[in-house]
């Protein structure tokens, strides 16, 4: 290289300054390019968000329309979390077949059709259909926005645009809020079929980016072994040419692809193409790397959904009922603050991933959610026995509930889609969707029981509950949970099965910072 550029020098003065000219502009630009991925595949995010939030005021007009009861009301709005578990499962296999990209259009399609089979429904056994469709395209998307994210971002930037999907989640909260609130003064029978209905415009431009502007994965088109299109992928992804380079070197490694070898298309064996051997090597044999690994990713969803968002999110008019606001106006504005909080506060999970790390951020999450759940319990509890309504009692509980999401959201939730980086690439897509079974269908044990629950222990007693599980779920993870900020993807697994995880990371972070 440094010949070339001699004669170059030699041959006309002209080109140097001219090519140091254009360098400057290379790095912010591919960073710019991985962020506009990142972007564009949470995106899918939104639409699982829109239902979320949507639902939480549609609801009561459901009940009121079709007279329908309090136990039917806890299936339509927390099924879909286990409908969702369908999609999940199938998701993995299907990303691994068909690729990242148009697994990201399966979903939208799924969830275009739910929208308006919901939107049209005459009854409520055809609105569950409608649910059942949304809840398999929302199982599809939440899986593969996170995989997708981890695998296109560079790791200086990876915990950072991983939690773009908890972000655009939070969005598609709000959008469902606004929309209650919008919607609310159209009458009975139109009302909620709006808001339900016009989900079908975000899974259709959805569908069009992911056709039109976004790339593959490059770790899934090495896994195809189209290195030349994982190359260029990785060009426009990476910091740096180096960091491209070494990227597609480990990805090769992992997949099983000889160094040396640069052809445009290679033959890949079958169990790196399409993940033969995963579920043997997560369940059966996995070493003990990999079975701390699927301890860590399944923890993080089962305490991310059993600490109690989603009886939050999708009952905040109810919650703020029991606290004492009866204006129906208020309480879908005390829920549009919920929306906002979220939204907020993602942000600085988002800042702080890969400057602070990611443990810190989920340990002062869960810390604060205990804290404020414990608080709303017992706030909750004096107005139920006591009957006493004053202001400060209801400033406090509406309090608690926007600072419940907000640590929430400043650590717990963004780490269910980050996690994704912990799972090597032969296991990442079916290991994600273990997870995110372990997710939906924890989630839909919360919504579809929240009702019965604060009925029968009343609803401080359950939000005491919620507090107990997020206790137990801090211990567990300040025992297993390491820290992997500013790792490559391939490096990771190294991270996990060694007990002394702790002192090599603390030893790793300050020779980085040497090195720095």
């Amino acid at each position: 290289m440094g010949g070339r550029q001699d004669d170059v020098t030699a041959t006309s003065g002209l080109q140097i300054p001219l090519i140091r000219s254009l360098d400057p502009p290379i790095k912010p630009s591919r960073n710019r390019f991985s962020s506009l991925c990142a972007i564009m595949a949470s995106m899918s995010s939104v639409l699982l968000g829109y239902d979320i939030g949507v639902m939480s005021g549609a609801a009561i007009y459901i009940q009121q329309d079709f007279e329908i009861s309090d136990v039917q009301v806890e299936i339509l709005v927390g099924i879909i979390n286990l409908y969702a578990t369908i999609g999940a499962a199938a998701a993995g296999r299907t990303s691994d077949w068909i690729g990242r990209r148009y697994t990201m259009v399966l979903s939208a399609g799924f969830f275009f059709v739910g929208a308006i089979l919901m939107g049209f429904a005459p009854n409520y056994p055809l609105l569950m259909s409608g649910r059942f469709v949304a809840g398999i395209g929302i199982g599809y998307a939440s899986l593969i926005a996170s995989v997708y994210t981890a695998e296109v971002s560079p790791a200086s930037s990876r915990g950072s645009l991983s939690s773009f999907p908890e972000f655009f989640l939070n969005v598609g909260i709000l959008l469902g809020y606004v929309s209650n609130y919008a919607f609310s003064k159209f009458p009975l029978q139109l009302g909620w079929r709006f808001m339900l209905g016009i989900g079908l415009f975000p899974s259709l431009f959805l569908a069009a980016i992911v056709i039109f502007v976004m790339p593959e994965s490059p770790r899934w088109l090495v896994m195809q072994g189209r290195l030349c299109e994982a190359k260029q992928v990785l060009n426009k992804t990476s910091d740096s040419i180096g960091e491209s380079l070494q990227r597609l070197a480990d990805i090769k490694k992992v997949v099983g692809i000889p160094a040396s070898c640069d052809d445009d298309v290679v033959q890949v064996p079958k169990q790196s193409t399409h993940g033969g051997g995963v579920w043997k090597e997560l369940f059966l044999h996995p070493t003990p790397a990999v079975r701390h690994v699927l301890i860590t990713a399944v923890g993080v969803h089962f305490f991310l959904e059993a600490t109690g968002m989603n009886a939050v999110v999708l009952y905040s008019p109810r919650i703020f009922e029991k606290a004492g606001i009866s204006s129906s106006d208020h309480k879908l504005l005390a829920t549009v603050a919920v929306g906002v909080t979220k939204t907020v506060f993602i942000l600085v999970a988002t800042v702080l991933f890969d400057r602070v790390g990611r443990r810190p951020l989920i340990l002062t999450s869960v810390g604060g959610m205990i804290i404020s759940l414990v608080t709303l319990g017992v706030g909750l509890t004096i107005i139920e026995r006591s009957h006493e309504e004053g202001t400060w009692l209801v400033g406090l509980c509406v309090g608690m509930v926007l600072a419940d999401v907000a640590f929430f959201s400043m650590g717990m939730g963004p780490m269910g889609f980050v996690s994704s980086e912990i799972f090597p690439l032969r296991l990442r897509a079916q290991g994600v969707s273990v997870g995110m079974v372990v997710n939906n269908a924890v989630g839909s044990v919360v919504s579809m029981t929240f009702l019965s629950l604060y009925h029968a222990i009343t609803i401080g007693g359950a939000f005491l509950l919620y507090a107990g599980v997020a206790t137990v779920g801090w211990m567990f993870f300040y025992v297993v949970f390491p820290e992997t900020r500013g790792r490559n993807l391939e490096e990771v697994e190294g991270l996990f099965g060694n007990l002394l995880w702790k002192f090599s990371s603390k030893k790793d972070d300050n020779t980085d910072v040497e090195n720095s």
